[in-house]
């Protein structure tokens, strides 16, 4: 990986040539450490992939309880019953986690996730998050 000193800025030469000042160094340094920082976050998100892989197959033999209300696939078969597939891992572990801590109030629901543990959430969520739903604009 090269020194952050040993880079200029993009252009620098060139604005000086122009007549204008070149971009602070300090911006420069900014978006260069940003561009390292993810850089690293893919990485790290690569290496898990196989860990959520396995989240993924876990929470999705788990939801089969869920299915008679959320549908198989996430998409609810009963009206009173929101749809799971798509929505983010993070909103689905806080909610099965208020249902079963019981500061969220359904009375199925509370009696569905009371049971679960954390890594049982982690997974259910997991699971609904990676299905992917499309939406498409009436003609």
């Amino acid at each position: 990986m090269l020194a952050a000193s040993t880079l200029k800025p993009p252009g620098a030469g060139r604005a000086r040539a122009a007549g204008r000042s070149p971009r602070p160094a300090s911006a420069w340094l900014r978006a260069l450490a940003q561009a390292q920082a993810l850089t690293q976050t893919l990485v790290m998100a690569l290496a898990g992939a196989p860990a959520l892989a396995d989240e993924v197959s876990a929470g999705r033999a788990k939801a089969q309880a869920c299915a008679v209300c959320h549908g198989v696939l996430g998409l609810a078969v009963h009206p009173q019953a929101p749809h799971l597939a798509g929505q983010p891992a993070d909103y689905l572990r806080a909610q099965l986690r208020a249902y079963r801590d019981g500061t969220r109030k359904n009375e199925m629901m509370t009696l569905m996730a009371r049971p679960l543990r954390d890594d049982d959430i982690d997974q259910l969520a997991a699971w609904f998050s990676s299905l992917r739903v499309e939406v498409v604009a009436p003609p």
